[in-house]
């Protein structure tokens, strides 16, 4: 890959797939899947007394070919793969950082003030406006200026484009947090 140049796209109609190839794998219906991906963080789900994730927002993944960087890594704990995995084709120096390990007390969780701070720098340094660096990730603007007062998420075709234009891997923007 050249430098500022995105062409792997995360593909998350495979993340389906592998989702749904593991549900069939284990027989699992999918309100069991969603059930199986929220326990992995059970002590955490009891103290915090979040909603748990819906069989819609799992099966609705197919029907969008996108889904939120937060719940892309809910599934990707459960599936026990990188992000990586899902991109058309290995990226710059072949990442294939694992995510970090989450107990039941955390959920894996995108680190997004951090992407935006690591963005920005990145976009400074090459002399970039906010307008010339969407349209290299293939954006708009506020996509990429609203990362730094996003409350929880951003979509995960996104979240990957700029983590491959960084030339980093997604795990160094991912942490096991109590959130």
């Amino acid at each position: 890959m050249r430098h500022g140049t995105v062409t792997n796209e995360f593909n998350a109609l495979e993340l389906y797939a592998a989702m749904e190839a593991q549900r069939i794998e284990r027989g699992l219906s999918w309100r069991q899947v969603a059930a199986d991906i929220w326990d992995q963080s059970s002590v955490l789900n009891e103290r915090r007394k979040d909603h748990p994730i819906s069989v819609s927002t799992l099966t609705g993944i197919a029907k969008r070919g996108d889904c939120t960087c937060q719940h892309a890594l809910f599934i990707l704990r459960w599936l026990g793969v990188p992000p990586e995995t899902f991109l058309s084709s290995p990226p710059f120096g072949g990442y294939d950082t694992a995510l970090p390990r989450a107990r039941p007390d955390q959920r894996l969780r995108w680190n997004l003030a951090a992407l935006a701070e690591s963005l920005d720098a990145r976009r400074r340094e090459r002399g970039l406006t906010w307008k010339q660096l969407a349209t290299e990730l293939r954006c708009t603007e506020h996509q990429v200026t609203g990362i730094r007062t996003a409350r929880y998420a951003i979509g995960m075709r996104l979240a990957m484009r700029i983590v491959q234009w960084l030339e980093r891997p997604a795990a160094d923007f991912v942490d096991a947090a109590a959130w």
